[in-house]
C-alpha cells in the first residue's frame, strides 16, 4: 500500500455554499451554555407548543396496529391527500383534486429541492427575493442556478417592485420564489400582489413558487392563498407546511399545490430521491389539517399576540423600530443609525445580556439593518430575556 496519503476533494459545488447560519452559530450558543452562561434562545422559528390532543392520540393509535409499518408510496396516503384537499378549502376557498394537484412533501425545505430539480437546468436564473429564506438561495446554488436577487424594500412594505421586474433580463429565468406572509419582515399577503404575479409569470412563461407557511400566525384576517387568483394554477405552486401552522416542525410534513402536469413532473423527480412518510403520522397529519377553528384561535393567535408585545417591549430597549402591522411568529426591527452594523448589535446582545437574535444580513443584503426576533419561546422566557436586556442598557 506504501505510505501515500489518502487524498480526496469534496465536490465544486461545496465551495459556492457556507454552512447553514444557524447550525454554525449554534454550535457557539451550545458552547456558551456548556460554560454556564445560559443563552436564551430568540433566533429560531421552532414552535415550542404541541398539536393538537386529537393528532397526537392519532399517532399512538395507528403506531399500535401491526399493518402500518411498511414502505409507504411517494405520493402519499389517499387519506393525507383528502385532508390537504379539505384544508385548502376550508380556509382558503382553492379547489384542489386530492388525486392528482397536491403532493405531500417531507417540509417545504426538501420541496425547494425538488422543484429546483424539476424546472430549472444548469446555468437557468432563478428570481430570489431580497431579504428571503436562504435555502432558496443556498439550494439553487447547489444545483447549479444563477440567482438573481429582487429587491424587496420597507417603502413598499416588502412587496416586489414589479417596475424594476419589467425592466430585467428575464429571457433566462425559470423559477420565481415569493413568500407571503413573508419571512423575515412579516409583511402581509396582499390579493393585488398575487394577481401581479400571476400576470407577470403567464406574460413571461415564469414559474412562480409561493411559500406560505405563516398564513395563521397572528393572522387575523382572511386567510390568501396565489392559488385563488384566476389561472394560478397553470402557472404557480404554493408550498404550505404544518410546522407552524399545526405546531408540528420535527414531523416535516408539507404539500405543495398546483395543476397536475407540474405533479407529475417533481413527482419523477421526488420518487427517484424519497420515499412516502411514516403511514401513522401521515394519518395523524390528516386529523390535525381538520383541527377547529378554536384550536388555531388559541394556538396560532392567542399565544403568538402575548410573546408578541413582549417581542415589541425588546424592539423598544434595543432602540429598534418595527412596522406593528406585521404577522407571523418572528418580529422584524430596524437597528438604531449608532451602529455601525447589524451584528455589533447582537454580538453585544449575545455576550453580555445572554440572549440570541437573529441579525438580518442573513436574509439577504436588505436585512443589513434589522434584527429578527423569534416568537418561539415561552412568556416567561421572553420576560427573562428582556430583563436581561434591559439590564445591559443602562
Amino acid at each position: 500500500m506504501g505510505n501515500r496519503a489518502f487524498e480526496i476533494q469534496p465536490a465544486q459545488r461545496l465551495a459556492t455554499v457556507s454552512e447553514y447560519y444557524f447550525s454554525r452559530k449554534l454550535k457557539e450558543v451550545a458552547r456558551l451554555n456548556a460554560e454556564g452562561k445560559d443563552i436564551i434562545s430568540l433566533a429560531i422559528g421552532s414552535p415550542d407548543m404541541p398539536p393538537s390532543d386529537e393528532t397526537i392520540r392519532e399517532l399512538c393509535q395507528q403506531a399500535q396496529r401491526p399493518d402500518t409499518h411498511g414502505y409507504q408510496p411517494t405520493i402519499g396516503t389517499p387519506e393525507l391527500r383528502q385532508a390537504m384537499a379539505r384544508f385548502y378549502q376550508r380556509w382558503y376557498g382553492v379547489d384542489l383534486d386530492p388525486a392528482s394537484e397536491i403532493q405531500p412533501l417531507i417540509g417545504s425545505k426538501e420541496g425547494i429541492l425538488h422543484v429546483t430539480l424539476t424546472f430549472v437546468n444548469p446555468g437557468d436564473e432563478v428570481l430570489v427575493p431580497n431579504p428571503g429564506y436562504p435555502t432558496y438561495t443556498s439550494l439553487s446554488t447547489l444545483l447549479g442556478a444563477k440567482v438573481v436577487n429582487y429587491d424587496l424594500k420597507q417603502d413598499n412594505d416588502w412587496q416586489p417592485d414589479f417596475e424594476a421586474l419589467e425592466k430585467a433580463d428575464l429571457s433566462r429565468v425559470k423559477l420565481m420564489w415569493t413568500n407571503y406572509p413573508h419571512m423575515p419582515t412579516g409583511s402581509k399577503a396582499r390579493r393585488e400582489t398575487y394577481e401581479r404575479l400571476v400576470d407577470f409569470a403567464l406574460r413571461h412563461n415564469i414559474v412562480i413558487v409561493n411559500d406560505n407557511p405563516y398564513s395563521f400566525i397572528l393572522n387575523r384576517d382572511e386567510k390568501l392563498s396565489i392559488l385563488q387568483v384566476p389561472r394560478a394554477k397553470e402557472c404557480c405552486i404554493e408550498f404550505n407546511s404544518m410546522s407552524k401552522s399545526h405546531n408540528m416542525p420535527g414531523w416535516r410534513v408539507g404539500l405543495l399545490a398546483t395543476n397536475a402536469t407540474f405533479i407529475q413532473w417533481i413527482l419523477k423527480v421526488k420518487s427517484n430521491i424519497d420515499s412516502g412518510t411514516f403511514r401513522p403520522m401521515q394519518l395523524a397529519a390528516a386529523k390535525a389539517y381538520d383541527n377547529t377553528d378554536e384550536w388555531h384561535a388559541q394556538a396560532n393567535i392567542e399565544t403568538y399576540a402575548s410573546r408578541r408585545a413582549i417581542a415589541e417591549e425588546i424592539m423598544r430597549a434595543l432602540g429598534c423600530t418595527y412596522d406593528p402591522q406585521q404577522v407571523g411568529m418572528f418580529l422584524w426591527g430596524r437597528i438604531p443609525d449608532s451602529y455601525d452594523d447589524v451584528e455589533q448589535l447582537t454580538e453585544r446582545v449575545l455576550h453580555e445580556a445572554r440572549v440570541f437574535i437573529t441579525p438580518g444580513f442573513i436574509f439577504g443584503t436588505n436585512g443589513a439593518r434589522y434584527i429578527r426576533i423569534s416568537l418561539c419561546a415561552k412568556d416567561q422566557k421572553m420576560a427573562e430575556a428582556l430583563q436581561r436586556i434591559k439590564e445591559t442598557e443602562k
